[in-house]
């Protein structure tokens, strides 16, 4: 049976990767930081764990926990907007903190402890992290502190699919999603979202090792 690792598994684009993945008849671990979340993931048939990306001990026990898996797919999903800015504001250091140590620093912690575990399956690794996130694509400022997180999350990734001799580990932009996040008024569903993400990473070979992609399977530029 393949095994999905979902992290940032209690709502949106998370929790739907989990179910799809449950659906098809996969083994699903999935992470939360709320008790009532990790109950109904529970619920649904994953194995849920506790993890708050933003703890040291949290993310270290999470590579003592999934010791010796082999990872057919894991999706690092967490991570937080920030306050949605429309000029060049400086945030405040509490916000700074927040939003990079959920982004950026959580990634640079889990990445190294589950490449080996996907390795292990000759597997597939992604981040979500968006459009926003790229330098060459970029037409405004809006929401400038979230942008530099995603661009500096598309930064490890790059440097973690430089470490993968098997794998395919690539970068997604989900699309514009029906999420907390996106707003109603989004051009896609969650469930959209999902199954082009989960189609995409079904097609990729290590030869797409380091691509930042699109839901659908497009190539987009850094």
């Amino acid at each position: 049976m393949p095994v999905a690792l979902i992290i940032g598994a209690s709502r949106g684009i998370g929790h739907e990767l989990a179910m799809q993945y449950k659906a098809a008849g996969w083994r699903v671990i999935a992470t939360a930081r709320k008790e009532e979340d990790l109950a109904a993931l529970q619920s649904a048939g994953c194995e849920a764990l506790q993890l708050d990306v933003t703890r040291l001990n949290d993310c270290g026990g999470l590579g003592e926990r999934l010791q010796d898996e082999k990872i057919d797919v894991a999706i690092l999903n967490a991570g937080v907007f920030g306050t949605r800015t429309e000029a060049l504001t400086a945030p405040p250091q509490s916000e700074f903190d927040a939003v990079m140590q959920t982004n950026v620093l959580a990634a640079m912690r889990i990445l190294p402890l589950v490449l080996p575990l996907v390795e292990n399956a000759t597997g597939k690794l992604a981040v979500i992290s968006s459009t926003m996130g790229s330098i060459s694509m970029r037409q405004n400022s809006y929401g400038w502190l979230y942008r530099a997180s995603k661009a500096a999350l598309n930064s490890i990734l790059k440097d973690v699919s430089l470490e993968a001799e098997k794998s395919a580990c690539v970068s997604f932009h989900p699309g514009w999603v029906q999420t907390d996040m996106g707003g109603v008024g989004a051009d896609i569903t969650v469930s959209e979202s999902v199954k082009g993400i989960r189609n995409t990473l079904a097609s990729l070979t290590h030869a797409d090792n380091g691509k930042f992609l699109n839901y659908d399977g497009s190539s987009l530029s850094w």
